[in-house]
């Protein structure tokens, strides 16, 4: 849904190779280089990183960043990165994070230059757990991921995002949404109380996943099977787990035209439920540049917001 505001801000790129942001010296390569089919470059990838740091920095800082690198553009090959580069600039901090067998050093990107410095590894996509670094088992939010099987689509997860909506209402909780930047939806509740843990946050989501489930048996699925998926909305409760990440608010995603995974107001997505008009929901790097510009953050509640889960027996 690019504006002409939209496109001039995506257009304007101040990237050369060499900068100073925030008072660290930043060098940076392949500027032309196409990342994505329409020839959105690697220079632009970084400038839209550049303009909207104010507003995603909040939600990677303090969190260990999953990188998803796409060197060669994003219709070629990528990888998963979780170890922080050894050559990384001494400013660009770290923290760890223990799995079953090994600990990996992730990048933790708490200020621009840090950002703008893995951008210039092509690192479109920036992954990030539902926790902060300093306490992993404590998750700050609790997540649902809404994903079309086929011929399933984005209508299909407003609908049931709109449900939830009304169900936490119900039950004296808000949560908010954002566009997965590919075909889902993403909600979130907001916790941001220490007393929370992963084992609640699960429990809960994959008891409200399983009821939709049962109450929409020919549309949901809450199961891992991606056989039950063709024609339904998978309900991924399983994404609150202090070993997974999920795409950050504003992050780049790897499609074929670059797609932004954008914050959306309730009153947006039920416009678009009227409209039919699902194309007002892919929001290009301009177009969330000048949203930021008109209405602000709409995931900072998410930083913020402090609820508690009901108790379950």
């Amino acid at each position: 849904m690019s504006t002409p505001a939209a496109k001039r801000a995506a257009a304007a790129s101040p990237i050369t190779p060499s900068m100073t942001v925030g008072g660290k010296r930043l060098a940076f390569s392949n500027l032309g280089k196409p990342l994505y089919p329409s020839g959105f470059t690697k220079g632009e990838v970084i400038n839209y990183y550049l303009q909207i740091s104010p507003a995603i920095v909040p939600h990677l800082k303090h969190r260990a960043v999953t990188l998803k690198r796409y060197p060669n553009g994003s219709r070629a090959p990528f990888f998963f990165e979780k170890n922080c580069a050894k050559y990384r600039p001494d400013w660009v901090k770290t923290a760890e994070v223990r799995g079953n067998t090994s600990a990996n050093q992730h990048c933790v990107l708490g200020d621009p230059a840090s950002l703008l410095w893995v951008a210039n590894l092509a690192a479109l996509e920036l992954h990030v757990p539902l926790a902060k670094a300093e306490h992993p088992d404590r998750p700050t939010a609790m997540a649902y991921d809404l994903d079309p099987g086929e011929p399933a689509n984005l209508a299909d997860c407003i609908e049931l995002g709109l449900k939830l909506r009304d169900l936490f209402a119900h039950l004296g909780l808000e949560c908010f949404a954002k566009t997965s930047g590919s075909k889902g939806l993403h909600v979130y509740v907001p916790l941001n109380t220490p007393a929370v843990t992963f084992e609640q946050t699960k429990r809960f989501a994959q008891a409200i996943a399983a009821l939709f489930q049962r109450q929409h048996p020919a549309r949901v699925t809450a199961t891992m099977s991606k056989a039950q998926r063709p024609g339904k909305i998978f309900v991924d409760w399983s994404q609150n787990d202090q070993h997974k990440t999920t795409a950050c608010a504003y992050t780049l995603r790897a499609t074929e035209e670059p797609r932004v995974s954008t914050p959306v107001s309730w009153p947006e997505l039920e416009a678009v439920r009227r409209s039919g008009r699902l194309e007002r929901l892919a929001f290009s790097p301009g177009d969330v540049v000048e949203r930021l510009r008109l209405h602000g953050d709409l995931f900072l509640p998410v930083l913020r917001l402090k609820q508690r889960l009901p108790h379950m027996e």
